[in-house]
């Protein structure tokens, strides 16, 4: 048996459907559907994707890990999970920065791991960041000043929830609420803590089984010129907290 057809049998009894309700689903027969399960033919690309969208699982993942022995709420943890994030790359094969536009936040939560999704979206590089895969991401809210509504945050992709570091800013995919960025601060094992740094809104905890996909700070892109009435002493006070922060880094770093 292959992976795909272990898989797709394992996901379809998980959920306790049929092979007929399945197979309705995706608008295929039954008998097409219970060849895929038994091995006996391959679907070809477009019932694949439908098959992933189905079970919401990407068609990497399908085809390349026995979910059997995997829980799902584990799967960021894999040391070799970058197969759930699907890439682009330049004529170099260098990675491309993938941006995700206002007008495509909503989608990117059911179309991260779509590698068509991937492909369609806008691309830049900036090769000063060095090695790593990054994606720019919208800003939303004025819950992180000094960034403001339209501007975009570039993250380096993270692996897994053990190379968060405390009082650093994350952007997260979280099932729940979509795209957040944030500064994060571990919550024992299994939880996160979400801070804004504007102080109005309150932390939150998150539970590390919500997070999809998670991508550390490594500059911003704004869109706007910086105004003067953004020097308000909130603003200031947010400022020089980064700041030294940084500080403290760099001489943790030298020391």
């Amino acid at each position: 048996m292959s992976i795909l057809s272990e898989n797709i049998r394992y996901l379809r009894a998980q959920k306790k459907y049929s092979q007929q309700k399945v197979a309705d689903d995706l608008i295929i027969t039954r008998a097409r559907y219970s060849k895929y399960e038994d091995d006996a033919s391959d679907p070809p690309l477009d019932i694949l994707q439908r098959i992933a969208h189905y079970f919401h699982i990407s068609i990497d993942i399908l085809l390349s890990v026995d979910l059997r022995k995997i829980p799902m709420t584990e799967l960021m943890t894999l040391s070799d999970n970058r197969i759930l994030l699907p890439i682009t790359v330049d004529r170099n094969g260098e990675n491309f920065i993938e941006i995700i536009p206002h007008k495509a936040r909503a989608g990117y939560l059911t179309g991260y791991s779509d590698p068509e999704f991937i492909e369609n979206l806008q691309h830049l590089s900036l090769p000063f960041l060095g090695s790593g895969k990054y994606r720019a991401f919208p800003v939303a809210g004025d819950s992180m000043p000094p960034h403001k509504q339209g501007s975009f945050i570039v993250g380096q992709y993270i692996e897994n929830l053990g190379e968060v570091r405390d009082g650093r800013t994350y952007i997260l995919l979280t099932k729940n609420e979509g795209i957040v960025y944030k500064r994060l601060n571990k919550n024992g094992k299994n939880s996160l803590m979400l801070h804004s740094d504007n102080t109005f809104y309150a932390p939150y905890q998150i539970k590390a089984s919500e997070i999809l996909e998670i991508w550390e700070y490594a500059c911003s892109i704004a869109t706007e010129e910086f105004q003067p009435d953004d020097l308000s002493p909130e603003n200031l006070r947010t400022m020089f907290l980064e700041l030294k922060r940084d500080l403290q880094e760099v001489k943790q770093r030298m020391g």
